[in-house]
């Protein structure tokens, strides 16, 4: 097991840390979607909860690596944090993430819209998740997001883009565009069914 594993095995659900800037961000997280609810935006809503299902999905996938490889995870979260959920999530990240689906759903033009002459989705998807991924070599420069494999590092950060977050806007900007609401309803219900399914199996076995 690597430094950085360790480190982050450490803080994993223990409730020492809690701090009470968490009950304000929940309240903030919720609020944010209060305002969509309230004025029947279901596109933003829903592709806000699409990307916060996919990152539960990575997450979850990321603390198997670790258990199956017992060296490291993908990516560690071994900062401060009021709350260490998986090795690679606190409850900071959970909640931006709850957040950053509905400030880039709404930001979205009409579909048909062009920027410099390009369709903007599949642009705003290389645009948003290189921004991601920016940030994430932010955190790790300062230490708080780890990396212990070759081929995930800041020299070759593609895979970071293509699999750490390309996903996320894909699948949200998706679920917005989607003509009804209950096809919404129903295929973040899916996502977030498998998440939840995820969770309680591996969590029980005692995997992540």
């Amino acid at each position: 097991m690597t430094d950085h594993a360790r480190a982050a095995q450490e803080l994993l659900r223990d409730g020492s840390h809690f701090t009470w800037y968490v009950i304000p961000f929940l309240l903030f997280v919720i609020y944010v979607y209060a305002v969509e609810a309230e004025r029947r935006n279901w596109n933003v809503l829903f592709a806000g909860l699409a990307l916060w299902g996919m990152d539960w999905f990575n997450e979850t996938a990321n603390a198997l690596v670790f258990h199956f490889t017992g060296r490291a995870p993908v990516w560690g979260a071994s900062g401060r944090t009021a709350y260490q959920i998986l090795i690679g999530l606190n409850i900071e990240i959970c909640f931006m993430f709850a957040v950053m689906g509905i400030a880039a759903a709404k930001l979205l033009p009409p579909r048909d819209t062009r920027v410099l002459g390009i369709p903007n989705r599949p642009l705003l998807i290389v645009v948003n998740s290189t921004a991601c991924v920016a940030v994430e070599l932010w955190l790790h420069r300062v230490g708080v997001l780890t990396w212990d494999w070759s081929w995930w590092r800041a020299g070759a950060p593609y895979l970071i883009l293509l699999l750490g977050y390309a996903p996320f806007f894909v699948v949200s900007f998706a679920v917005h565009d989607m003509a009804r609401v209950r096809t919404k309803a129903v295929t973040v219900g899916a996502i977030l069914g498998v998440d939840a399914l995820a969770l309680f199996v591996f969590g029980s076995l005692g995997w992540i």
